[in-house]
């Protein structure tokens, strides 16, 4: 879920493009287990728009924490999660250095320029020197002919121009893999989801739509 200036009634968005899916659940938790390379399970992760908190709850942290403008988030989250309601792209709640990882799925699309720049700061000055940002976004490069169906997104993005973007906010690139996901968890693929990590092990990924880029705050910055 993006900020109030820019998405409609977040009731409204959870009932319709995010209705609640057990099978969404099961390939977040396969999700989670592939990106534990980079999750410090020492550290403290915060997950950006975190709508039902599927990732949040699944990952392998010391304090997992969530953020979205839902007013009952507490309620959707799982019990493993410490839930805040509020603007993503605020992060003022936290401290500098709070956190070594910062996650976020299917947000920065939804955000304009100036949201964006807002965003990636807030997330710069929240994260650890070292700290890693893990992005999961629409590709548009991928995705140009459904990349529209949800009408909240506003900024177009393909792993170039994303790889491109954290750059230009300060981060140093880690990795980006332009085929990550499916366009969307409503495919074959979260009926299945015990196929994920097959999935996730193949070379080239058919009817991906989603990337992945991983990006790091500067040591000593």
């Amino acid at each position: 879920m993006t900020s109030p200036d820019n998405q409609p009634d977040s009731h409204e968005y959870f009932a319709t493009r995010m209705a609640p899916n057990s099978a969404r659940a099961e390939v977040w938790r396969h999700v989670a287990k592939y990106l534990s390379k980079w999750i410090n399970p020492q550290g403290a992760l915060l997950d950006l728009a975190a709508g039902y908190g599927d990732l949040t709850g699944a990952v392998n942290a010391s304090r997992r924490v969530a953020i979205d403008i839902h007013p009952d988030l507490a309620t959707l989250v799982p019990s493993n999660v410490e839930a805040h309601v509020g603007d993503a792209t605020d992060l003022s709640r936290f401290a500098n250095n709070e956190f070594t990882t910062v996650t976020a799925s299917n947000f920065l699309e939804h955000l304009d320029d100036e949201s964006i720049t807002r965003c990636l700061s807030e997330v710069r000055r929240v994260l650890q020197p070292g700290g890693l940002l893990i992005l999961i976004q629409p590709n548009y490069r991928l995705s140009a002919k459904t990349y529209f169906d949800d009408p909240t997104h506003v900024t177009i993005f393909d792993d170039k121009s994303l790889t491109e973007c954290v750059i230009k906010n300060g981060f140093v690139h880690v990795r980006t893999e332009a085929r990550f996901l499916p366009m969307t968890l409503k495919s074959r693929l979260s009926a299945g989801h015990k196929l994920v990590p097959l999935y996730l092990r193949l070379p080239w990924r058919p009817l991906a739509g989603q990337m992945l880029v991983i990006a790091k705050k500067p040591e000593g910055s």
